[in-house]
């Protein structure tokens, strides 16, 4: 082989074994207590005070998908799979619910009312294929009202 191409093949398994690396780095973090994936979404900047509660629920909601998924393996790849993913829908069903009660815009409101709706459908059609009960029905959270705007008498 002649040295370009050589380079070029050390090149690229190189490239390969950085990724594998840093990879490897941030499942290890993942399970170690490293910052995770719900620090991503905080900030110890000043915030818009409005935002504060909503940035909380997000928070605990990705938090609480987190350690739920993380099970440990029984052999069964497809129990293992839904046992993973139904946290993970239900998490996306937080997130959808806390911009419900925050958010403003009617296009994002409508987007997470439908979120709720196919994740929860989702998870039903999981736990059916690998012969687990539903739980027990509950209204879904789709109606939630917009937060009030502020009063304009207190915000001079």
């Amino acid at each position: 082989m002649n040295s370009p191409n050589r380079h070029s093949v050390s090149l690229g398994a190189v490239t390969l074994a950085i990724g594998f690396v840093v990879g490897a780095a941030f499942v290890v973090s993942a399970r170690d207590g490293s910052p995770s994936v719900p620090d991503l979404c905080t900030t110890t900047e000043s915030v818009v005070t409005g935002e504060t509660p909503f940035l909380a629920e997000n928070a605990a909601a990705m938090t609480k998908m987190m350690n739920d998924m993380a099970v440990k393996p029984t052999g069964d790849v497809d129990a293992d799979f839904v046992a993973m993913m139904v946290p993970h829908h239900q998490g996306a069903i937080n997130m959808a619910i806390a911009v419900l009660r925050y958010g403003r815009n009617a296009q994002i409101r409508r987007l997470a009312q439908e979120i709720i709706v196919t994740q929860q459908q989702e998870i039903a059609a999981m736990r059916l294929a690998i012969g687990e009960p539903l739980p027990p029905s509950v209204p879904s959270p789709t109606q939630s009202s917009p937060r009030p705007a502020p009063d304009s008498r207190t915000a001079r």
